[in-house]
């Protein structure tokens, strides 16, 4: 595995791009080594400039869910490039969208489409506080909702990556009225709302910034009960579970339906494309019908609409989601086996198409356990997976991804990577 080229273009970007990146985990830091940068890619496979080939866990982060330049996308997307880039107006595509996404969603009447995940949760918690009259937010430790000042506090995985504990530059009056509480723990949710104040709760129906955790029964009904019962709004932030778990989210799945939804990711198809919903009564707060401000030049980009509308389309025409279930329970026992078989303490957090390993013994159920999880084996893991042509997020705390691209030559091809690096974790600490 050669990464000169890699190398070349990491020490050229340092002097113009902060770290040579233009978002922290690209930077390799959590696990070391040189930061691949890539040339192309098709289908499952993701090609790095010096010509190294991988089976793409990353998947972007998680909107490639067909896979790579998928073909129906890819000539959608070709056919209205040529009818032009961005108009300053409204377009069919727009409503089309709209409708696909309110359809899949149990009590979302109107949704606004956005750029990015985080100016959905952002306006989403300024809608909540329209709403309700109250200032105060209630989110989770380990849960990340976007870099905004007033929820980047206790975050997920890219302030865990860093081992940071917050951000310099988010002044104390950003962060006065956000409040913490434990995933998976009622009683620290009941000891804020009890004290009035409060909007909204905020929440990751599955927790994909601290590893894929998924929220206890009971906790996740009597969080909707609690927060119906003192009128505070309910907030799902599906950006990174929207549409992959099931045609829809992952709240439906759970049992519960929030008041209001924020997307991103897999809306997009790989453009850049957020979005936040909910019932009439509430989204009829947003300006124009109301006095709700927020705006974008770009949001409902006719290209990032027609990508998405593709996406969404084809997603609901192939219905992916049992094979996406059976592939990560094949992946989970592979790694379990290969674990034991090693010696090694090993639990493995999955939910639909998303999946992550926690070198640890302990049961992961919040950013608490998580943290228990063993880093130093988890770079060694990593960068032997790498080595066999296999792309992992490259940080513990983030959750790897399936894709309707990935053939059965590609798993078999992973579980003998997994195989192999767990024999060299076990080489290197047993």
């Amino acid at each position: 595995m050669k990464l000169e080229k890699s190398l070349e273009l990491y020490t050229k970007g340092k002097k113009h791009l902060v770290g040579a990146v233009n978002s922290p985990v690209r930077a390799f830091k959590s696990v070391g080594g040189v930061p691949i940068f890539i040339d192309h890619a098709k289908g499952s496979k993701i090609v790095d400039v010096d010509g190294n080939e991988y089976i793409d866990f990353v998947l972007s982060y998680g909107p490639m869910i067909l896979g790579h330049r998928n073909r129906v996308v890819e000539k959608t997307i070709e056919k209205y490039l040529k009818k032009g880039y961005t108009f300053g107006a409204s377009t069919k595509g727009e409503i089309i969208m709209a409708e696909l996404v309110c359809d899949a969603f149990p009590g979302m009447d109107k949704v606004r489409f956005v750029n990015s995940g985080t100016e959905a949760v952002l306006s989403a918690i300024r809608l909540a506080r329209a709403y309700t009259g109250h200032n105060k937010i209630i989110k989770f430790s380990g849960c990340y909702h976007g870099h905004s000042d007033a929820l980047l506090v206790a975050a997920g995985s890219g302030l865990a990556t860093l081992s940071l504990p917050g951000s310099k530059g988010v002044p104390d009056e950003a962060v006065k009225n956000t409040l913490i509480a434990e995933f998976n723990n009622i009683k620290s949710v009941e000891n804020h709302i009890r004290k009035g104040g409060v909007a909204a709760v905020i929440i990751e129906p599955i927790a994909g910034n601290m590893g894929v955790i998924k929220p206890d029964a009971k906790f996740i009904k009597q969080l909707r009960e609690l927060t119906k019962d003192n009128d505070v709004l309910l907030i799902a932030d599906e950006v990174m579970t929207g549409f992959r778990s099931q045609f829809g989210g992952a709240q439906e799945l759970l049992g519960f339906e929030a008041d209001i939804t924020c997307l991103g990711k897999v809306v997009g198809g790989g453009f850049p494309v957020g979005a936040y919903g909910a019932r009439n009564e509430i989204m009829e707060m947003v300006a124009p019908l109301g006095g709700m401000y927020q705006a974008g030049t770009l949001s409902g980009n006719p290209i990032a609409m027609a990508c998405g509308i593709a996406t969404l389309k084809e997603l609901k025409k192939q219905n992916p989601y049992k094979d996406f279930e059976k592939t990560a329970a094949f992946l989970e026992r592979e790694m379990k086996s290969a674990a034991k078989e090693n010696g090694i303490d090993l639990q493995v957090n999955r939910f639909g198409s998303m999946i992550n390993p926690f070198f640890t013994k302990e049961k992961v159920v919040d950013f608490k356990s998580a943290q228990t999880s063993d880093t130093e084996k988890f770079k060694v893991f990593f960068w032997k997976m790498m080595e066999h042509g296999v792309f992992l997020p490259p940080s513990q705390f983030e959750s790897w991804f399936l894709a309707t691209a990935m053939t059965k030559r590609d798993i078999y091809k992973v579980r003998s990577a997994i195989k192999i690096a767990m024999k060299a974790v076990a080489d290197k600490y047993n």
